[in-house]
């Protein structure tokens, strides 16, 4: 057991979906060649003004709601002054006394409790460029097109206390910004990052020992091991007499350590002060209203309905909203076909699985929810059997097409021939006689034998339905 005791903040920097930088009309789209995104604006050349997109400043508020986050009415920008490679203008465009949200929630849940994590504010600012190093020639490039992204950035009270703490807020987070449509949250292209300030003091102790910051971690892998070899670090120092230095470190993922950048700033080394090309905004509360009304239905308002309204299990609607993809999947089936409980097993039985085995991919699916819902509705109206419901499915994850096409194409729906159903299953009683003596004995279990053995002989010539009549019926003679 450690004699030390971790205390975390978050910095979260979440880009936003809009189709334009934020203080410029270039496009904010991710990737492109390098430097092909860039404007006089954007580049900080002399001369240039920026000038504020709305939808941005849309965002942000929407942003604060979904965090429980109370709205300025009247916010302002600043120039946060620091030269580095990836910062043209060598300040950017930020927020520090008057951001646009303040003193918000958000609830977890860790190990079965509840716990709510408060959040400090929510600013608006531009994200900078990306510096690309060639070790082999020793030297770093730069890329300029993310300069001038609209970026929030979430900074939380010191309110976590363990790695696993920090990913479910973080995962928490993502749900949250996606369902209200404001950024994509694809941890891998860096449209979300996380700082993490750690400190750790004697167990018992009422004050918080130096903190170090962790920047711009961006796998929930990488941030948990980031956190636990800092919290190692640090206890390794304290232990030794040595005293941990404020300063701002990364994550070296090869070898499992985290390595100093540079002392860590304080937000008076910035020298922040008024943008003045910028003019502060002034909400009214009508405009505040309209947009708090147009976000759209959150993870836990989509749980709560389709627990209530479609008497789905908790367990299943939380692994069906905990990603929007899935979510949005199965909302198209059910506007198709109106079972939603049959909907929901089959997306999480067999679709998730064949998704968690690397054969299909939500982002590269070649068909829609309404396919699916038809494939689900063939099976349970006992057109197809389960079997070949997966084959079609499978066809479905390799080449698309629609299933209907694909069981007339291969000749798989169910014939109800009740010829082939009678030869089958009297064939494999007359052959089991020890099986049927069982179940005459009462042994209900070895039903499923016969069963198995009749679906796999027919091969869809009859409906399970229609099987299992014909079975309890020849086994009661």
């Amino acid at each position: 057991m450690s004699a030390y005791f971790p205390t975390m903040g978050l910095e979260i920097h979440a880009e936003l979906l809009t189709d334009s930088k934020v203080f410029c009309t270039c496009s904010a789209e991710f990737g492109g060649t390098p430097n092909s995104r860039c404007c006089p604006v954007c580049s900080g050349l002399p001369g240039t003004l920026p000038v504020l997109n709305h939808k941005a400043v849309e965002y942000i508020i929407k942003a604060g709601y979904v965090m429980n986050c109370e709205i300025s009415r009247f916010t302002k920008w600043d120039r946060k002054n620091y030269f580095y490679p990836d910062l043209p203008k060598a300040y950017q465009i930020s927020q520090m006394p008057r951001p646009v949200c303040l003193s918000g929630n958000v609830k977890i849940n860790v190990d079965g409790e509840e716990k709510i994590i408060r959040i400090n504010r929510v600013h608006l600012e531009e994200d900078a460029g990306k510096l690309v190093h060639d070790d082999v020639n020793r030297i770093s490039l730069a890329d300029y097109n993310r300069c001038g992204i609209p970026l929030i950035e979430i900074v939380t009270e010191p309110d976590f206390h363990s790695a696993d703490e920090v990913i479910a807020f973080l995962e928490k987070i993502k749900l949250l910004l996606q369902y209200a449509g404001i950024c994509d949250c694809k941890m891998e292209q860096g449209s979300i990052r996380c700082d993490v300030n750690i400190s750790i003091a004697p167990k018992g102790s009422t004050e918080l020992g130096t903190r170090t910051e962790l920047k711009n971690l961006n796998s929930l892998k990488a941030i948990t091991r980031a956190i636990e070899a800092e919290i190692e670090r640090q206890e390794e120092l304290l232990d030794n007499g040595e005293r941990v230095i404020q300063q701002t470190r990364r994550f070296n993922e090869q070898a499992g350590e985290t390595v100093a950048m540079r002392s860590k700033e304080d937000a008076h080394d910035y020298r922040y002060f008024p943008d003045p090309d910028i003019p502060p905004i002034i909400f009214t509360e009508e405009e505040l209203e309209e947009i708090k009304n147009s976000i759209p239905e959150l993870p836990e308002q989509r749980i709560e309905r389709y627990v209530s309204e479609y008497s789905i299990k908790k367990a299943d609607a939380d692994i069906i909203v905990g990603d929007k993809r899935v979510c949005d999947f199965f909302e198209e089936a059910v506007s198709e076909y109106d079972n939603p409980k049959a909907v929901a097993n089959y997306i999480i039985g067999e679709l998730m699985r064949r998704i968690n085995l690397g054969e299909a991919d939500m982002d590269a699916l070649k068909f829609g929810g309404r396919e699916f819902a038809r494939l689900v509705q063939f099976m349970q109206t006992d057109k197809i059997s389960q079997a070949n419901a997966k084959t079609i499915l499978r066809e479905m994850i390799e080449n698309g097409g629609d299933p209907k096409a694909i069981a007339d194409r291969d000749d798989l729906w169910i014939k109800e021939d009740s010829g082939a159903l009678a030869a089958v299953v009297d064939g494999i009683i007359a052959n089991n006689p020890k099986a049927v003596e069982q179940y005459r004995s009462g042994d209900q279990k070895v039903f499923g034998f016969f069963m198995g053995q009749a679906n796999k002989a027919l091969k869809g010539a009859a409906s399970p339905k229609a099987i299992q009549e014909y079975i309890r019926k020849k086994l009661s003679e």
